[in-house]
């Protein structure tokens, strides 16, 4: 079936001729495929399989990572980013999958190596960033924070939406990656007044980095309410508004890449 495909088939033995190839891509897997994007490719007699591996190669290195798009989450902390993607989660259990991003900071009461962060120490970060390990890293309150290549791999591989939850510089490096195409949202506190009060009530920070979380959160409201940085900003003032704001353009846009032959599930379970 490949060399029918492949194989110039005429009556001249020693002419060129050019094919029409098509290519469709599932997952991680470029395959020939009835209804998919068509690429001409002239095939030399004597060189078919060669020409065939190299149309391979190349398609496979521009076009591995397409799928489902990428989901990149941001806001100021306490504009409760969490507990949305947690009901995200919760009502598409088989959509998403969560990249667990590196940070040097201590875990917080809780937390666990590996599901919350990868807690790693300075020096492990800095080693794996010259490795070029990281799609994206950041400093935050005196800490590193980052979203390595692999994490985002290991939810690919599992056929889901990859959700990242960055910092703004994390969003200005990735905004505009060929490779990634995600799409992004902002979360947006009601107010500077309404996050202090929730920062203070998680009794994690001292007065000093609880300046510095808010001194930053002002920076990024700033530009994550910019028009253009982001493709919708959800208003958290109410949860069950912002999660109907957030699952909303979620979903419109899932289905959208369903209909351009992206495999992606959207079973839901529904609350009783």
């Amino acid at each position: 079936m490949l060399l029918n495909n492949v194989l110039c088939r005429t009556a001249a033995t020693a002419a060129a001729c050019t094919t029409t190839l098509r290519f469709c891509v599932n997952g991680n897997q470029s395959l020939l495929c009835p209804r998919a994007i068509p690429f001409s490719l002239p095939i030399q007699r004597q060189n078919n399989l060669q020409y065939l591996a190299k149309a391979f190669s190349s398609l496979n290195g521009k076009m591995v990572k397409q799928g489902p798009r990428p989901l990149v989450i941001c806001g100021p902390s306490g504009s409760g980013k969490s507990t949305l993607l947690k009901k995200l989660f919760k009502e598409f259990p088989d959509t998403f999958g969560f990249s667990v991003s590196h940070t040097t900071r201590k875990p917080r009461p809780g937390e666990e190596n590996g599901v919350h962060y990868h807690f790693v120490s300075v020096e492990e970060m800095q080693g794996a960033i010259e490795k070029g390990e990281f799609i994206e890293t950041a400093v935050f309150s005196g800490n590193m924070y980052g979203t390595s290549k692999k994490a985002v791999e290991n939810v690919q591989h599992q056929g889901k939406v990859c959700v990242l939850d960055i910092e703004i510089e994390g969003v200005k490096q990735i905004r505009n990656s060929d490779r990634l195409n995600p799409l992004l949202v902002f979360v947006n506190p009601p107010s500077i007044e309404e996050l202090e009060r929730r920062l203070r009530g998680r009794q994690t920070e001292t007065e000093e980095s609880l300046q510095k979380r808010l001194n930053t959160a002002r920076k990024e409201i700033e530009y994550g309410t910019e028009a253009g940085n982001f493709d919708v900003v959800v208003q958290n003032n109410n949860l069950k508004q912002a999660y109907d704001d957030l699952r909303n353009f979620i979903v419109r846009e899932l289905e959208t890449q369903q209909g351009e032959g992206i495999n992606v599930s959207l079973n839901r379970v529904f609350d009783e």
